[in-house]
């Protein structure tokens, strides 16, 4: 049987700031507002979202055995993440101004893993980091670390939204299991539907991709002619708003400190960048999901009167 306290104490030195444990179970409430949502389009070209549903809501079901999750959580708030200035027209989410977390935070839950492993012969796991259809915010629920705000993130009461999120599912059951996080916190407050320039917040908890800044700069199929208010790489619109965020403390794992001030930079140092200079400034961050051609263009549509000099 696996001990809790052994995990947390496993997981902060593998560099998380929260963790929390849950029990492998269907979460059949969640799977039901999951396909209401799907049904109205809300998914637009997000197809891979359509598939794997039962999985997706089912832990057990996406790793044979799997009878506990770990749900780990490292914050990355950097400055960016307070807001940009008035008018700034080159914004880029704060999360991809640091290393690629993918690949940061597998690594991480690998040192878990392999720790908790050391001495158990018989336990079997997987780390998953958006690598398969797991719905790890409303695990994270389950496993004590917060509640699904009204821009449907995980809202954590001392690290906000921002925060990265990372699985373990073991093979084997715990001591005893976090208490699920009942409460939400929200109250009254409206900031993120209020903030979000697109209007991709269509209800409580309910995003609409059709609309959202971050797909069309960031995914596959963009329609340009959306308007990105100056966004040129997802957009946090509605988290540099929420005052859990305004409050929360900047991260300190020094794996996520920036690798280049997006505040600082203006469209047209993005526009005159070489390839080989974006590679050699951004090639180990998530922008290279889009690539700098892509950026470019981001920025055109962002910022007509923006042009390459």
């Amino acid at each position: 049987m696996l001990d809790r306290s052994e995990i947390k104490r496993l997981a902060a030195e593998a560099g998380f700031d929260l963790c929390g444990l849950a029990p492998c179970r269907p979460l059949e409430a969640n799977a039901a507002w999951f396909r209401k949502w799907l049904a109205r389009g809300y998914q637009s070209t997000l197809g891979y979202l359509e598939r794997n549903v039962e999985k997706r809501f089912d832990p057990s079901r996406l790793f044979e055995g799997a009878q506990t999750a770990v749900v780990c959580a490292v914050s990355y708030k950097n400055p960016a993440g307070d807001g940009y200035p008035p008018h700034h027209r080159a914004k880029v989410a704060s999360y991809a101004s640091t290393a690629d977390y993918h690949d940061t935070i597998r690594a991480m839950l690998r040192r878990l893993l392999d720790a908790l492993c050391a001495g158990r012969p018989a336990l079997r796991g997987r780390a998953f980091v958006d690598s398969a259809p797991l719905a790890e915010k409303q695990l994270a629920v389950e496993a004590g670390l917060g509640w699904i705000g009204r821009q449907s993130l995980l809202v954590t009461p001392r690290f906000g939204t921002y925060v990265l999120l990372g699985e373990l599912l073991l093979t084997e059951p715990a001591d005893s299991y976090d208490t699920p996080f009942g409460e939400n916190r929200c109250g009254s407050c409206r900031a993120c539907l209020d903030a979000c320039p697109a209007a991709a917040l269509v209800a409580d908890r309910t995003v609409d991709t059709r609309r959202c800044i971050s797909r069309h700069t960031v995914e596959r199929d963009p329609d340009p002619a959306a308007a990105l208010h100056g966004w040129i790489f997802g957009c946090d619109a509605c988290q540099s708003c929420c005052p859990y965020n305004r409050r929360a403390p900047l991260h300190t794992n020094p794996t996520f400190d920036p690798l280049f001030d997006p505040v600082a930079m203006e469209p047209e140092e993005w526009l005159t960048m070489t390839p080989e200079a974006f590679d050699r400034r951004m090639g180990s961050t998530p922008l290279t999901r889009s690539g700098l051609e892509r950026i470019r263009q981001n920025i055109r549509n962002a910022c007509p009167t923006a042009d390459d000099e």
